[in-house]
């Protein structure tokens, strides 16, 4: 996982924050993805207030961290992966809940436990002869 500039090279603003860099990982969050657990978690986020809330303050956590490393007031109020209202990116959550640890984002959390250990795999990149 890495952590993005807010501003692209040429002033861009960039709002995703943390990267997947790890292939494994990465797949595995597709393969969840693919299997409809965005759609499940977003009906949850719909019916579920104390759920709502949690992920509204991982939002914040999110736009509050990215300020931290650098203001970009044209995103200001722009998180990632959907939130607050809509659960679009597991990429972004499990980036999110990798960089700042469980308890933070809800969501980044179930796809932490979904998809570990990732790892077993094998290394994310070969290793030099």
């Amino acid at each position: 996982m890495v952590e993005t500039a807010p501003r692209l090279d040429d002033g861009t603003p960039f709002p995703t924050l943390y990267y997947l860099t790890c292939p494994h990982a990465t797949a595995a969050c597709s393969r969840l993805e693919s299997a409809g657990v965005m759609r499940d978690m977003q009906d949850r986020l719909s019916t579920d207030p104390e759920l709502a809330t949690r992920y509204k303050l991982a939002a914040e956590d999110y736009v509050t961290r990215r300020k931290a490393i650098e203001d970009v007031p044209e995103i200001a109020h722009v998180a990632a992966g959907g939130m607050p209202d809509r659960v679009k990116c597991l990429h972004v959550h499990l980036g999110h809940a990798l960089a700042v640890g469980r308890g933070v984002n809800p969501f980044g959390d179930e796809v932490r436990d979904a998809v570990e250990p990732w790892w077993t795999e094998g290394p994310c990149v070969p290793k030099a002869e």
